[in-house]
This record gives C-alpha cells, structure tokens and sequence, in this order.
C-alpha cells in the first residue's frame, strides 16, 4: 500500500477525479473534476473541471496540459512520478506526462486512498455537506 511517507515532497504526483459521481449543472451539464495532487504533502496542486462524458476517458490534450502547468506553478519543476489510476485511462494526461520527462505509474486507485479520500470528502462536504451518521 502507498502513503505519504514514502515520498519527498515534488518527488511523485498523483492524478485523480476529485469527484465521485459527475457534477450536474443545469446551464453545462455533467462535469467531472480532475486534480493533481503532491504525494508527499498531499497538497492539492491543480484541478479543473471537465465536461463527463461517460466513457471515463478524462481530460483531453488541451486540459491536460493546463492542468500539468497549473500544479506545476506551485513547485517551479517538474515531478519525477506521476501515479495515474489503473481504472481510467486518462491517455492525455498520460501522454502529456510523458512528454515532460514524467515516469507515469498505473497503479489500482485503491492504492491511492490513503492520499486523496480526505481530499475527496472535502469536495463532497463542499458540494452537499457532510457525512451524518447514528453517532453523529
């Protein structure tokens, strides 16, 4: 299992959707929202979100790259790893990576839980409040 402690800060990125489900607005849509995280600090360096269509394939070229500049602007260099979930193919972000010098690792996104489910409950506490349980 993968954790932060493995990892110095800027050494290893992860890309993931922030979202569980799509984001629906009634004017644009569905909307997934895709984001970069450091694995270190797990801080959220980018994100952005992107019309879902279905098929899973996450951001294309265009929002890619913004996205890679954006968590880029935080740190000044570039990440040696970028960790992508097996589960999405994200071939543009992949592809992209790839053409900065980025080492891009699939690995099952349930190795990446430990990194980005408390950034996911932020953004669903954000969107419909949070979690109440009986022990609440």
């Amino acid at each position: 299992m993968l954790n932060p402690d493995q990892f110095q800060v800027n050494e290893a990125w992860i890309a993931f959707r922030l979202n569980e489900w799509p984001v629906h607005t009634e004017q644009d849509g569905d909307f997934d929202i895709f984001a970069f995280m450091d694995a270190a600090s797990c801080f959220l360096l980018s994100s952005r979100p992107v019309p879902a269509t279905g098929r899973g394939e996450g951001p294309g070229k265009l929002e890619s790259r913004r996205l890679l500049k954006q968590a880029k602007a935080h740190k000044k260099r570039w990440p040696k790893k970028l960790f992508v979930p097996k589960e999405w193919p994200a071939s543009s972000i992949v592809a992209e990576a790839k053409r900065q010098g980025i080492a891009v690792v699939h690995v099952p996104e349930d190795q990446l839980l430990s990194f980005i489910s408390d950034a996911r409950e932020g953004f669903r506490e954000s969107l419909i409040g949070p979690r109440v349980g009986p022990h609440d």
